[in-house]
């Protein structure tokens, strides 16, 4: 089995749950079910990564520290890309390096999505134009500011349109769960998350 290598970009004031949970739901998917087949990555679809600028500790909020697995250039390529958000979102708003890479990133991704104002990156990558897109609510307004093309989900939790987006924080459990169940079916999704303990809704449009 060809697993997807799923690579989460992390940057200093990233939203911790932003990247730990999409990481938690990729990493404990298993296509055997139960706890025992998590002990071993024998059923594991994916191969689950973090990538940053530098190999240099990352500093979360709240002060997490984080070490990437990866810097740009030494990552694998990247089948399923993950975009969180936060604070930190804003300083590389019109960092070049960064919506450089996020674009070469993204097109040779076979999938990309973001969490809460990672959306707002892909945006200004151009990767949203024409899209419908949602992110954090505190975020509605800048996003479609950014690019008056992109149709802003106010009150949805994940939105799939090509790039799959989700809203704030926690929402993006949810959209790694959809993503599962895309790519696995169903009952591999709600596995997973009866593993987790999380309790699964359906945000998914259908």
């Amino acid at each position: 089995m060809k697993k997807l290598n799923t690579g989460i970009f992390i940057f200093d004031g990233v939203e911790v749950l932003d990247f730990a949970g999409p990481f938690e739901v990729f990493s404990r998917t298993r296509l055997v079910p139960g706890v025992e087949s998590r002990r071993s990555d024998v059923s594991a679809p994916f191969n689950v990564f973090t990538v940053a600028r530098s190999a240099d500790t990352v500093h979360a909020t709240g002060g997490l520290r984080v070490l990437p697995h990866c810097d740009f250039a030494g990552a694998l390529p990247i089948d399923l890309f993950v975009i969180p958000g936060g604070f930190g979102t804003r300083h590389l708003l019109d960092d070049l390096e960064v919506r450089e890479w996020i674009q070469k990133a993204a097109s040779k991704a076979q999938l990309t999505t973001s969490v809460c104002t990672g959306a707002l990156l892909l945006a200004k990558a151009g990767l949203l134009s024409g899209r419908r897109a949602t992110t954090h609510w505190g975020a509605y307004d800048l996003l479609a500011s950014l690019d008056s093309t992109i149709v802003v989900e106010r009150h949805m939790r994940v939105v799939d349109d090509g790039i799959v987006t989700s809203a704030g924080v926690a929402a993006g459990i949810d959209m790694a769960l959809a993503v599962v169940e895309s790519l696995h079916g169903k009952a591999v999704a709600d596995e997973t998350a009866k593993y987790m303990e999380f309790p699964r809704q359906r945000y998914r449009e259908p």
